[in-house]
């Protein structure tokens, strides 16, 4: 084998539940010190420190203040920007630098403490983290909002998923009913799978019934979402297989990223040309087991990025896949139930792919999904070297549909949902809707439209247009 061939030789997790837990500069050093411990690798010998950007806190130095800490003095640093494809493309990218024999290791970790933040906000504290940025820098946007959805207030997650979920589901051909109990069917399974990780931060088993509290992003409940407020962390190391050698560290500790890819949909929600579905996915996935030599059949275990169902079934339609595999969609339990810590799941999910392909061999595939559907990462896994890389370059760049910021008359409804508050309640309406020139955003606020939306199918509908020059309102 040639002895710059990666190889993952470290991994850790935590989960702390105690509240109020530690910062993430804490979480940082105890990840790190366990996956370099669990790679025989002194932490003062790492080439490469990376971080994952926190959306706990944001630090003066956050790579320096870990290097301090770890006593490593790194030739390359990396704190990345925001998004849950970020773990993969960071790991891609130290296997491509230790492939070309630029470093020898490499750590990539990640901490989110957003469960402390909160206890902290509730006891009406402020949270007594060290070495705060100053001034704070601006969130971590590859690329901010579209001014057109943030006109609508249409920049959070759990309002874009379910917009693109509706739409899916009126291709489909599902009903309302139908596609919530399939929904359903999927996720409880995950549930299961999160009660027997250790590491999960929800472990109860649901059935499918019991995934029905209340809506936040209707059509989606919260127990079918991301769980975001926890404390968790993860870090693997990377190195050299001529490094692993003389580390002494065992071949079947040893885990290689036979081939992975990249591939982007539209940033912007409104511009996908087909809400419901993602050639971006199908050519992220055919990249990357082309790359791998290796098949979907060959696949031991799989962890598809869950962070909302729309995720799982655009994966699953993608590649071909049966949402009830008897493989199971993930390894952690997913993005709901292990936990969603911001940008860092797929770290978690990696280190826990990688501790069961070294207790049972064979092939995992590992997805990342960033920003609003619009990233997607495809890695394969395996307890055996061969493949090819690949790199970050993107395999995939979607058309855009034209965004008509302000809209006068009829549309018709492409994708929508409805948001509702902490109390349950339904509060407002958003629609991406198919307009003369392209699409276009609004917003609805009529209590009795607001009902029917969630009692009809309303992707098909006609609707009616007005706008003040930035705001779109539908109704009908």
């Amino acid at each position: 084998m040639d002895p710059r061939t990666p190889c993952l030789i470290g991994i850790a997790q935590r989960t702390i539940r105690a509240q109020p837990g530690p910062e993430p500069l804490d979480l940082w050093e105890s990840v790190a010190r366990e996956a370099a411990a669990d790679a025989r690798l002194p932490v003062e010998r790492l080439d490469s420190v990376q971080i994952v950007w926190t959306d706990s806190w944001q630090y003066d130095s956050p790579v320096g203040r870990l290097a301090e800490r770890l006593g490593a003095t790194p030739r390359h640093r990396a704190y990345s920007k925001v998004g849950g494809t970020v773990p993969q493309q960071l790991i891609g990218a130290a296997a491509g630098a230790i492939a070309a024999g630029e470093i020898d290791s490499a750590l990539v970790t990640g901490a989110e403490a957003l469960a402390t933040r909160r206890a902290y906000r509730k006891a009406g504290e402020h949270v007594p983290w060290s070495h705060a940025a100053d001034p704070k820098p601006p969130y971590g946007w590859e690329r901010p909002p579209h001014p057109a959805a943030l006109a609508h207030g249409l920049f959070l997650p759990v309002h874009t998923y379910p917009i693109m979920e509706t739409a899916r589901r009126a291709a489909a051909g599902l009903t309302i009913e139908e596609e919530m109990r399939e929904r359903a069917r999927i996720m409880a399974p995950m549930t299961e799978v999160a009660a027997a990780n250790p590491y999960a931060w929800r472990r109860t088993v649901r059935a499918p019934d019991e995934l029905g509290d209340r809506f936040v992003g209707w059509p989606y409940t919260r127990d079918t979402v991301a769980v975001l407020e926890v404390d968790q962390a993860a870090a693997v190391v990377l190195a050299s297989s001529g490094l692993a050698d003389r580390l002494g560290v065992p071949r079947d500790q040893r885990i290689y990223l036979r081939g992975w890819a990249y591939a982007e949909d539209t940033w912007e929600v409104a511009a996908r040309p087909a809400l419901g579905s993602s050639p971006a996915v199908a050519a992220a996935a055919k990249a990357a087991f082309g790359r791998a030599g290796l098949t979907l059949a060959d696949m031991n275990a799989l962890d598809l990025y869950s962070c909302f169902a729309i995720a799982l079934r655009q994966a699953c339609d993608a590649i071909g896949l049966d949402p009830l595999d008897p493989r199971g969609l993930t390894v952690t339990g997913g993005l709901p139930y292990a936990g969603g810590p911001a940008s860092d799941y797929v770290l978690h999910s990696t280190a826990t792919m990688a501790g069961l392909l070294r207790a049972q061999s064979g092939h995992g595939l590992v997805t990342g999904v960033g920003m609003h559907l619009t990233k997607h990462t495809y890695a394969v896994w395996s307890s055996e070297p061969g493949g090819w890389l690949g790199d970050a370059a993107p395999v995939h760049v979607a058309q855009e549909v034209p965004i008509v910021a302000a809209c006068e008359g009829a549309g018709t409804v492409a994708g929508y949902t409805v948001a509702h508050g902490r109390e349950g309640s339904a509060e407002k309406g958003f629609l991406v809707v198919d307009v003369p020139g392209g699409r276009a955003y609004a917003v609805v606020t009529d209590a009795g439209l607001l009902t029917e939306a969630e009692e009809r199918e309303l992707v098909g509908v006609e609707v009616a247009l007005s706008s003040d020059g930035k705001l779109n309102v539908a109704s009908w």
